[in-house]
């Protein structure tokens, strides 16, 4: 009799050995291509960290942008270049730094932005996907208190702007933003999330009243941009700490 052919080889091993080894370059080849962005690792004060990790950063790879939004190669591989004005309080990494400046206006802390791309966000046909409700003829408010025309008042008690208008997710079928016009100094937009809608006025108690004036403006007056956003968000939203010395204090 002939041997039959892999007639002394244990197959279930070859397969499971074979699934091992798919599994290992499948883990190798997830965790480069997650490397694409926020690498190569930077220490606190924005230089190179000595320990990168036991994974390479992948090669270079260009992804072309939908609705004719151009292309970007990652990883750039560039260490972002930003003057932050914070401080180290202790020598060893890990330990918190301190603002140098006003915190709210430097965007440090809990105040931070990052710098994305200058453009309005589209929705799946390349509109842009906020807009005034002014703006969108084919919405109305259904329910609820609509604020237009309300005061808007601070955490301090004084009267801050006035709601002007709504900035609508025209998909999502959201309230994104509150538009308020405060006196001297323009039309701001204000986070919905950190605005608290009464029967006879708007409260924000991220914010005193003065602060409204220095809430980042968009360039245009029916759309935001990325990086209008994230400014405008990290401002208000690091008002839950800088607006007042007294809310950086100990709390127990």
């Amino acid at each position: 009799m002939v041997d039959a052919f892999f007639a002394n080889f244990d197959l279930a091993s070859l397969a499971i050995w074979l699934f091992w080894g798919f599994f290992a370059l499948l883990i190798y080849y997830l965790q480069t291509e997650n490397m694409r962005e926020g690498y190569p690792l930077e220490n606190d004060d924005g230089t190179l960290a000595p320990n990168q990790g036991p994974f390479p950063l992948p090669s270079a790879k260009t992804f072309i942008l939908p609705h004719g939004r151009g292309e970007v190669v990652q990883p750039t591989k560039q260490p972002e270049q930003r003057d932050v004005a914070m401080r180290k309080t202790a020598v060893s990494e890990g330990f918190p730094f301190e603002p140098t400046g006003n915190p709210m206006l430097d965007g440090v802390g809990p105040a931070s932005w990052a710098p994305r791309r200058d453009v309005p966000e589209l929705d799946g046909h390349g509109h842009p996907k906020l807009a005034p409700m002014a703006s969108v003829d084919s919405f109305r408010i259904s329910a609820g208190r609509d604020p237009r025309g309300m005061p808007v008042i601070g955490d301090d008690g004084e009267v801050a702007a006035t709601v002007t208008d709504m900035w609508l997710d025209v998909p999502e079928q959201l309230v994104r933003y509150l538009e308020v016009d405060v006196e001297g100094a323009g039309k701001r937009i204000v986070p919905m999330t950190f605005c608290r809608i009464h029967a006879d006025h708007v409260e924000v108690k991220a914010l005193h009243a003065a602060h409204f004036a220095q809430i980042p403006a968009t360039k245009s007056p029916t759309q935001v941009t990325l990086l209008e956003e994230d400014k405008i968000s990290g401002f208000v939203g690091g008002g839950k700490l800088y607006a007042s010395h007294d809310r950086q204090d100990p709390q127990l």
